[in-house]
């Protein structure tokens, strides 16, 4: 499965439980707050100031 993102951190983790690793790594260390759960990747991205494309790189790396 290829992560977009348009796909919430929930979706994510469900895909890939290793996706946690990944979040945390990149400064997402609140990812089982029930309201992140609800944001998609693109809206972690901005609020987080994590560079998307990257993100997207090193999680469809793992996926």
């Amino acid at each position: 499965m290829n992560i977009t993102k348009d796909m919430t951190i929930r979706e994510v983790l469900m895909a890939n439980p290793d996706a946690a690793e990944i979040l945390i790594s990149f400064g997402m260390g609140c990812i089982g707050c029930p309201a992140s759960q609800a944001e998609t990747l693109e809206e972690a991205s901005m609020v987080h100031g994590m560079d998307l494309n990257e993100l997207l790189d090193a999680l469809n790396k793992k996926a």
